[in-house]
């Protein structure tokens, strides 16, 4: 009986060797960032920071990605804390894209930790320092507002296709054709905001807005651009700044500023105001997108909707 038992152990023992074997060769493959196989097969789970990364990793991951947006419109990227629930989607995703530069500064911590674990990715990676802005009242920072020139732009486009690659390389062909089609999409409307901006006479191509985001845009569509903040919304501005502001758009005749989505208006009236108390008469020409797009499924919900917006209301406001 000693005999039979160990003969039907052994039997046992192989049976269970041989179904170990098959089910490592045929069962599930997914595969998380931190595992040895370097691929990631079934939908690459992607957590982003601003609307602007998303809309990338959606043109450019196609059915491939599974992509979730950690800040929605009208959200400040400059003074956002990750909660909780933030922690937990980018803890689950197999890829974090955000933007660097110090925008998202109160979660940089957080992607030094993650990036231990998973690709954590800057898109502002592939952009040549030369051709970053570092203004002297953000401590030694570069702007972190590069979406606003649409060609520096697309090397975040690029930077966001080659982290797919990486992450799922069996989808190579995939990712680098809808990179090519979107690239295209962006030359045109680098064009477009050309073409139309440029009809706006030269003395009054002058961009009043709240904070300092669009200095990359002023430099690419050569429009002068002043801000009542520093570059980010964390830094305080005074009545001098206001005063200043005032002094400029009554000097130099400006008819309209602009307001944005994702910074509260009482400062860019309180300029308003101001101008009005010294006679001159300034409108606010409109909402413009600055640090967050519009709402989902709106045309100022993709980034190439938000640019022409951006574009076709500072037009009509200043024509």
């Amino acid at each position: 009986m000693g005999m039979a038992f160990r003969k039907l152990a052994s039997l046992m023992g192989v049976l269970t060797l041989t179904l170990g074997l098959l089910l490592s060769g045929c069962g599930t493959t997914e595969t998380t960032s931190g595992n040895t196989s370097g691929k990631i097969d079934g939908k690459i789970k992607v957590t982003t920071t601003i609307g602007m990364i998303t809309d990338i990793v959606k043109n450019v991951g196609g059915d491939h990605v599974e992509v979730t947006g950690l800040m929605g419109p009208g959200v400040d990227p400059h003074l956002y804390k990750a909660s909780q629930g933030d922690i937990a989607k980018l803890k689950e995703a197999d890829i974090i894209f955000y933007n660097g530069l110090n925008l998202e500064g109160k979660m940089a911590d957080i992607f030094v930790k993650l990036s231990r674990e998973k690709p954590a990715i800057a898109v502002t990676e592939y952009i040549p320092e030369t051709q970053l802005q570092e203004p002297p009242d953000f401590g030694g920072h570069f702007d972190p507002h590069v979406w606003f020139d649409v060609k520096m732009w697309m090397k975040a486009v690029e930077r966001v296709r080659d982290g797919l690659i990486e992450a799922a390389p069996q989808h190579k062909a995939d990712f680098e054709k809808n990179t090519q089609q979107y690239l295209k999409q962006l030359e045109e409307l680098d064009a477009y905001a050309k073409t139309q901006l440029a009809q706006i006479p030269k003395e009054r191509r002058v961009l009043v807005t709240a904070h300092d985001a669009f200095n990359y845009f002023g430099r690419a569509y050569d429009l002068e651009v002043k801000g009542l903040q520093g570059i980010s919304t964390d830094s305080e501005y005074g009545l001098k700044d206001v005063q200043n502001l005032v002094d400029l758009l009554v000097q130099r005749k400006i008819k309209a500023v602009f307001v944005e989505s994702s910074v509260p208006k009482r400062a860019i009236e309180a300029v308003v105001e101001g101008a009005k108390a010294k006679n001159h008469q300034v409108t606010i020409g409109g909402e413009l997108f600055s640090d967050a797009m519009g709402d989902p499924g709106t045309k100022e919900g993709t980034y190439i909707g938000m640019v022409r917006h951006n574009v076709d209301t500072i037009v009509s406001a200043l024509k």
